[in-house]
């Protein structure tokens, strides 16, 4: 197995590291900030998932847990190959696993629709494996969906957000829309990393570009 696998490319499940069965580090049950819980069970019945990846992933959990409609939210990794994963096994691109932040939302409060624009607006989904000077797979764009409703509106957004970018002069949106398949939390002192560190770096990447909701249909 080559240990010079390039960390833009995506690794394949044959040459990704094996991984674990646990954890290798504990996992808070509450968030930092608001108190709720970040892992099952949750405190009421009713509450939907929206994974999405934005590159860093400090900056994209603000994003979520700033509004007051989201329930919770966690840091973690998702869409790749590498069992219980660490950051720095994420970091090297041989895990596949992209950093993602974890929505806990009630759709009676706040539709997917609108968590989609949120996820639109607050970075560049035409960068590739990348975001900005953060150069890597893990960095990469990616809406990781738990239903095929969710499906069906993140590519009708994807496809609508795409023409206004395109309208301003960008590239075309490189976002991975793909079914989520298992979401590891990431370390402790990841989760609501920058309300632990208000003056923590993390490069937020932006077009510029609005994505309102009725820019697709809310099926």
């Amino acid at each position: 197995m080559s240990f010079l696998h390039p960390k833009t490319h995506l690794v394949t499940a044959e040459n990704a590291l094996r991984g674990r069965s646990e954890y290798p580090f504990s996992v808070p049950e509450t968030h930092y900030v608001t108190g709720r819980r970040i892992r099952e069970p949750f405190e009421h019945d009713g509450l939907h998932t929206a994974v999405f990846g934005m590159g860093c992933f400090w900056g994209a959990e603000k994003d979520f847990w700033q509004r007051e409609t989201v329930w919770s939210t966690a840091v973690g990794y998702a869409g790749g190959y590498t069992p219980h994963p660490t950051y720095e096994e994420t970091c090297t691109g041989r895990t596949g696993h992209a950093e993602v932040v974890r929505v806990i939302f009630d759709p009676a409060a706040i539709s997917y629709a609108e968590l989609l624009s949120i996820f639109f607006e607050n970075h560049d989904p035409t960068q590739g494996m990348r975001q900005g000077g953060d150069i890597g797979s893990q960095y990469r764009s990616a809406v990781y969906y738990t239903s095929e409703e969710q499906r069906a509106q993140a590519e009708a957004a994807a496809e609508a957000f795409g023409k206004r970018l395109a309208n301003a002069g960008y590239g075309a949106i490189t976002t991975e829309i793909a079914p989520l398949g298992d979401f590891y939390y990431a370390e402790d002192y990841h989760q609501q990393y920058l309300a632990k560190n208000p003056y923590g770096y993390c490069p937020v990447l932006a077009t510029g570009v609005s994505c309102p909701v009725g820019l697709f249909a809310p099926f």
